[in-house]
């Protein structure tokens, strides 16, 4: 089955299988988080996560095919260098597993798609462009400010 990027930001992207995007976006026109936005929403997260495991699954192999030959101590230590960067990368996506889990979850419970500080409805953009998002666009400018100043004390 063919896939389709979205691009969320440099790092990351999640794929939606073809033929399953009827063309339908919610829309600020229809009642907030309704049954079709939370489908939408929801297969959107299940697609994100079902591509990042396709490609963990696909690392993990390729490391067990290939183990480190190369007899170039350069050759070899760029090797280990390349590898070390996809391991720190499928940690994160680890990670980011978890959150999708945790969004797909919020949908389960009636609280995706409403800010974790504010409770207010969290802009269809915002979870158009980060479907994993908590928090409104200015909850989370006020959360990384507070952070920021935390840090420099």
């Amino acid at each position: 089955m063919a896939t389709v990027l979205n691009r969320l930001d440099e790092s990351e992207q999640f794929a939606v299988p073809e033929g399953t995007d009827d063309g339908y976006r919610p829309s600020a026109d229809e009642a907030f988080m309704n049954p079709r936005q939370l489908a939408y929403f929801r297969n959107k997260l299940q697609a994100w996560k079902e591509a990042i495991l396709r490609e963990a699954a696909g690392t993990l192999s390729q490391l067990q095919v290939d183990t480190l030959r190369e007899a170039d101590l350069t050759d070899r230590a760029s090797s280990e260098t390349d590898w070390s960067i996809e391991l720190r990368t499928r940690d994160r996506q680890r990670k980011l597993i978890s959150k999708i889990e945790a969004a797909l979850r919020r949908i389960d419970e009636g609280e995706y798609g409403y800010c974790d500080v504010t409770g207010e409805p969290i802009s269809l953009a915002r979870l158009e462009a980060r479907p994993i998002a908590t928090m409104t666009v200015e909850a989370q400018e006020r959360h990384e400010r507070h952070e920021k100043v935390s840090r420099e004390e």
